[in-house]
């Protein structure tokens, strides 16, 4: 009986101190939404009409300037998750880096954030029509609401910056 006790008491303990909340998002490959067309990502993501404000964030694992400036990003959706912003990460990642550099990325920063891959391989073709002034280099921000739409190719500091150009859209909503 003792022995019982005691296995069920260390379990309830294992459970308690090593089950967090930070581990219920696990990302797979198969969690991912892959987008492999321009076209398809436009319709979805950047054409999309509804009340929400969107920020939608263009980086990759391979760019020193847009992972040091993620975590301001995962900070907005903790901020705003109840409220009408919804922050879409847009990962430009190699196709063949998904599994072995994007998924352990997203697991090993904790990103709780939508991340979307695309993998149109037209860039030319597609980057103009993100915006005319985008050199082609990220990271890039895109800020959308209704018909307002603001780019942003910059690397941002804070999530007080971010908030700066959120909250007047937010209260143009209310």
């Amino acid at each position: 009986m003792n022995f019982m006790r005691t296995l069920f008491f260390s379990s309830i303990f294992f459970l308690l101190f090593n089950v967090t909340p930070s581990q219920a998002q696990e990302w797979s490959s198969d969690s991912l939404i892959i987008y492999r067309s321009f076209d398809s990502f436009e319709e979805a993501i950047i054409n999309t009409e509804d009340d929400l404000v969107y920020v939608i964030n263009f980086w990759a694992t391979w760019c020193g300037p847009c992972v040091k400036e993620l975590p301001h990003f995962e900070s907005l959706h903790n901020i705003y998750k109840d409220e009408k912003v919804k922050v879409v990460l847009v990962s430009l990642d190699f196709e063949k880096q998904i599994d072995k550099r994007l998924i352990p990325f997203l697991n090993k920063h904790n990103i709780k954030s939508e991340v979307v891959l695309l993998l149109d391989p037209k860039e030319s073709k597609w980057i103009d029509r993100v915006d005319p002034s985008w050199s082609g280099s990220i990271p890039i921000t895109i800020i959308k609401s209704g018909d307002q739409r603001n780019f942003y190719e910059q690397v941002f500091h804070s999530p007080d910056e971010l908030k700066g150009i959120i909250d007047p859209l937010l209260k143009s909503k209310k």
